[in-house]
């Protein structure tokens, strides 16, 4: 399963359950749309840090990372390659 997959099937288990995975478009803004709040956002923190053994605590991250699948798809990439 691709990055983008399992983080799509994250966001759609725990924020939006009602909706197909291929309803969520990867650029969608998550925080913007209202799908993610600022609790929501620490959780999907806290859960890409578990799920990829990102030491998230120790990295300086802001929210613009976690906007959209496409955009925390893309910080996982670059945490594993640093």
């Amino acid at each position: 399963m691709s990055v983008e997959s399992e983080i799509k099937r994250f966001i759609i288990g725990n924020f939006l359950p009602d909706v197909p995975a291929d309803q969520l478009s990867s650029d969608l803004d998550l925080l913007e749309n209202g799908v993610v709040d600022s609790l929501g956002l620490l959780r999907l923190i806290t859960w890409v840090g578990d799920e990829y053994r990102i030491p998230v605590a120790d990295l300086d991250i802001a929210p613009h990372q976690f906007s959209s699948v496409e955009a925390i798809a893309g910080f996982v990439r670059g945490a594993r390659v640093g």
